[in-house]
């Protein structure tokens, strides 16, 4: 029959993020977009472990963008550390399942 009730889908990773290598201060963006329906959740995690933005704090640098993508308005980078330097995935879930993006190296590049 023709019936126009849409089903509910899983997600799925349409757009994965890619390495970028940036410069110290610069901002950056990774991409992530996923789609299912409903529509799903989008988190990031570094290095295995859930990137926090500025959703739960909000003097993080860092902004989950509304299509999913991961936003830094810039690149964190101290004598004692990169602290956005690390491989990232991002995960999108609904309640029928999740998806994982690909892995992207976000580098900063040396002095």
């Amino acid at each position: 029959g023709s019936n126009s009730q849409l089903e509910d889908t899983a997600p799925r990773i349409v757009e994965h993020p890619t390495d970028v290598l940036v410069s110290k201060g610069d901002p950056a963006t990774l991409s992530c977009k996923a789609e299912g329906r409903p529509p799903p959740e989008v988190e990031w995690y570094k290095d295995g472990e859930r990137v926090e933005t500025d959703r739960e704090d909000p003097r993080s640098h860092r902004t989950l963008l509304p299509g999913g993508s991961l936003f830094f308005l810039r690149i964190l980078h101290g004598r004692r550390g990169k602290p956005d330097e690390g491989v990232y995935v991002c995960v999108a879930r609904n309640y029928l399942g999740e998806a994982t993006s690909r892995n992207a190296s976000l580098e900063v590049a040396g002095e």
